[in-house]
């Protein structure tokens, strides 16, 4: 695009043949959705790849004029399409209404992602873009510091981020908010004001309307200045992250994290330790204070447990952590198969809980191994082989030598043709594991949420 206003987009050449657009129909997502546009068409007559790009639209049904900013969007996107511009659009209406204790920001936030991500999916998208810019990263991170975030608040929005073979990206968050106003006005695009964005209930429209308007005027680079603090906290994260992954593969086995790990490392790394495990197992962040007592309390007791949010609790027995499930847990009579060769999250709604996979060095199995697994019930009389150079034993056996408590063998076991492959609380059996090769570790959340 030869307009010097224009934000840069996304690479396209590391798209597939088709990218999507979250489109509200507001100021920064028509702008996005048409430089979008614009490029894929430029590609297409340059003789380069064909890009179909998707707009996807969620209508919340929170406001009175949601159904004519549903008119709106459909109506450009048709406009837009009979000029020559690749463009389809798609929307989704969220049913249901904010729980007892879900502020409707959260409610409509949680919704619109699983819609994006749905009719990005249906539609063969490998990438959508999203249209936050460098006012609204500043503005996250100090959201996050006046709530004494820690760094995985303070990191605020990443640029893109891989969940499931879906990459999530934000093309614009290196922009400031001038640079797609004058885009939009160098168009002529038309696009929605949506007045919830007046309404100072809500605490980034307080931080708008009252404060930052004072802030530039005593700080004018506060804007570049918060985003790079959101840089800088997402270096932070990035290496406690690795660092967490590298803790995880050496101190945790079969969904138990050992105690010994939290007084044999640093305070500050069994701590990240501690938190990354947990999140694993909860699907979520765990809250501070949790770990304040657990790191505390776990070093002196043999015996102890802790309520979790949901209906969890974790538990130490026998030097080893586990997270289990106080409700009923799902037992089916039927075996299934599954396909677990993507690392990503994998609910599985039979047996009432989510597979993790993740990539591994060593430890793991070969892709190939999980494409067609199935999940059994225990029916007796199956052998488990814990080490290389061990023999094969009876899961009451394995189970009781591990230190893996009743509540801990809870989930299916995991069976690739005719040979056994994955036991709950005890892992990969040993002949099954890859020698070379790409290899993937499993760990299985009962009651976890996908």
């Amino acid at each position: 695009m030869a307009d010097s206003a224009t934000p840069r987009t996304a690479d396209a050449s590391a798209a597939a043949s088709c990218i999507a657009v979250a489109y509200s129909g507001g100021r920064d997502s028509t702008a996005l959705l048409h430089a979008t546009a614009v490029a894929a068409a430029a590609l297409s007559r340059q003789g380069g790849l064909q890009l179909q790009v998707l707009a996807l639209h969620v209508h919340h049904g929170l406001s009175a004029s949601a159904d004519d900013w549903l008119a709106h969007c459909e109506q450009q996107c048709s406009d837009w399409a009979r000029s020559g511009l690749p463009v389809q659009f798609q929307y989704r209406r969220l049913q249901g209404a904010p729980g007892p204790a879900q502020s409707v920001e959260a409610w409509a936030r949680a919704g619109r992602y699983a819609a994006l991500e749905e009719m990005a999916r249906t539609q063969g998208a490998s990438m959508l873009l999203l249209a936050h810019h460098r006012r609204d990263q500043a503005e996250t991170w100090l959201l996050q510091a006046l709530r004494g975030a820690g760094v995985a608040g303070l990191a605020g929005m990443p640029r893109e981020q891989l969940r499931a073979g879906l990459t999530w990206a934000r093309p614009w968050l290196d922009a400031p908010r001038e640079q797609i106003e004058a885009y939009v006005a160098a168009h002529g695009l038309r696009h929605v004001e949506d007045e919830s964005n007046a309404d100072a209930r809500y605490a980034r429209n307080r931080l708008r309307l009252r404060l930052w308007d004072a802030l530039q005027a005593e700080f004018p680079q506060a804007e570049r200045s918060l985003a790079q603090a959101a840089a800088w906290s997402q270096q932070a994260l990035s290496l406690a992250e690795e660092i967490g992954a590298e803790d995880l593969q050496r101190w945790s086995s079969g969904g138990a994290l050992q105690r010994q790990a939290l007084a044999t490392l640093s305070p500050a790394r069994a701590s990240n330790l501690l938190r990354a495990w947990l999140h694993q197992a909860l699907g979520q962040a765990a809250p501070a204070s949790l770990v304040r007592r657990v790191l505390t309390q776990a070093q002196h007791a043999d015996v102890a447990q802790w309520p979790l949010p949901g209906e969890a609790v974790l538990r130490l027995y026998r030097g080893l952590l586990r997270v289990d499930q106080t409700s009923p847990s799902v037992q089916p009579t039927q075996a299934l198969e599954i396909d677990l060769s993507v690392p990503g999250r994998h609910a599985c709604s039979a047996w009432g809980g989510i597979w993790l996979v993740r990539s591994v060095d060593q430890g793991g199995v070969g892709p190939e191994v999980l494409r067609q697994a199935q999940l059994r019930p225990r029916t007796g009389g199956e052998q488990f082989q814990a080490h290389a150079r061990g023999f094969p034993r009876s899961l009451k056996k394995a189970w009781q030598s591990a230190g893996v408590d009743v509540a801990g063998r809870q989930g299916p076991l995991l069976f690739s043709e005719a040979d056994l492959l994955w036991v709950p609380g005890l892992g990969f059996d040993a002949r099954r594991l890859a020698a070379q090769g790409p290899q993937l570790a499993l760990d299985w959340l009962p009651g976890a949420s996908a």
